[in-house]
């Protein structure tokens, strides 16, 4: 017979409350959706902590690669306000969503923005009033930070500035590169900027071997960044420089091999058209790796020629020649823009028809082009002075800025 102290011992015993395992609840979380898992740094001050913490930020982003969560950033000029607009759109189609506009009279270039694990970085600068300004915006969350201006820059003896922006892997943090000519000795000024600590610091480099730091300020055919090196392909040039954020040197690649710029080959008819005998191209990222992607062959002969380094040691490039079909190539200027992860070209085609943008994607895999349409809204951009300057592919991020 039980007595009445053991009743009592057995009714108060409390039901144990299993804890989920943090890398169980990491990887749930990591599934979410953007608008759940930022209502879900409400819930309370650990959570908070946990969904900010950089190791989860990272293993989001993994994950919205690895499912395909991407969106278009895209970029628009309208020639009518002067205006820069930045918007995005879902990948499917659909209507598009105002990120930022830049209206600053004050600016005269607007850089291309530069892409990297869901993040945008882009420049707006006036030389000749020494104004030189940087953003990073993530086109996910919808906000906007601005590189705050290193302490020696309020001094006029400096000239045009050039800026990369990478990923350090070692350290798991995004960084932008420096490089400054200044204007009374024949050497540069070479800093960097970190996202993790938000400050700048200034890093000695040598000059790579037949490399002069003046052609960093004329235009570029992109940057990419792949294993914490950023490369860059220069107009008019037959190497790509590349920047190591790990070991912070500089050091020169051999381009593709037949490559010849068309700045070195352009000639002109007896009506000053230009007859192209060199190659367009363009610096992008595939499956991992630079590659360099042709435009010329697009209108001539409807193919589309992207080289890949391989093997990035012994130099090694490997050239696959895309052909495409009729609907891509009656399309204007079929030029690819971006290639995503799902062996999706992006192609350009400038058409809009009232408030609705064309976009036309080639599936290198279906070997088939389709076209997705958005809509601009009612009001916000003139359809007949909107020109796109950039549409590209991103993936989902949360990463605070």
């Amino acid at each position: 017979m039980e007595t009445l102290g053991e009743e009592k011992s057995t009714t108060s015993k409390k039901p144990k409350i299993s804890v989920l395992p943090s890398d169980v609840i990491d990887g749930i979380l990591s599934r979410l959706p953007v608008k759940s898992i930022l209502r879900c740094k409400s819930v309370s001050k650990p959570w908070l902590s946990r969904i900010s913490d950089p190791l989860f930020t990272k293993l989001y982003f993994t994950r919205s690669t690895a499912d395909h969560r991407n969106a278009l950033f895209i970029s628009a000029y309208d020639s009518s306000t002067h205006k820069r607009h930045f918007l995005s759109a879902a990948y499917d189609g659909g209507p598009v969503t105002h990120l930022m506009t830049l209206d600053n009279p004050n600016y005269i270039h607007f850089s291309d923005p530069v892409h990297l694990n869901g993040l945008v970085f882009f420049t707006c600068t006036n030389w000749a009033y020494g104004k030189y300004n940087q953003y990073v915006l993530n086109p996910t969350t919808r906000k906007i930070f601005e590189l705050p201006h290193p302490a020696s820059l309020t001094d006029r003896g400096h000239g045009p500035h050039c800026y990369l922006f990478g990923f350090d892997e070692s350290r798991n943090e995004h960084k932008i590169l420096m490089v400054r000519r200044l204007l009374f000795l024949p050497k540069v000024d070479i800093m960097i900027f970190s996202m993790t600590n938000y400050s700048w610091r200034k890093i000695d480099c040598e000059c790579p071997v037949a490399f002069r730091w003046y052609t960093l300020y004329g235009d570029i055919y992109g940057s990419v960044c792949v294993n914490s090196v950023v490369y860059v392909m220069l107009r008019g040039s037959v190497d790509i420089l590349a920047f190591d954020f790990t070991t912070e040197k500089f050091s020169m690649i051999g381009t593709l091999p037949g490559f010849v710029p068309r700045e070195l080959t352009t000639r002109y008819t007896l009506d000053g058209k230009p007859l192209y005998n060199g190659n367009k191209a363009v610096l992008i990222k595939i499956n991992g790796c630079i590659g360099v992607v042709c435009h010329d062959n697009v209108l001539l002969s409807n193919e589309m020629h992207i080289w890949r380094l391989q093997d990035n040691e012994n130099r090694v490039w490997v050239r696959e020649v895309i052909t495409l079909p009729k609907p891509c190539i009656e399309l204007d200027h079929p030029y690819p823009l971006n290639v995503s992860n799902m062996d999706e070209i992006i192609l350009s085609s400038g058409k809009v028809s009232g408030n609705v943008i064309c976009l036309p994607i080639y599936n290198k895999k279906s070997k088939r082009c389709k076209v997705l349409r958005f809509t601009l809204g009612d009001g916000f951009l003139s359809p007949e002075t909107v020109e796109f300057k950039q549409i590209k592919c991103y993936a989902e991020s949360i990463m605070p800025l």
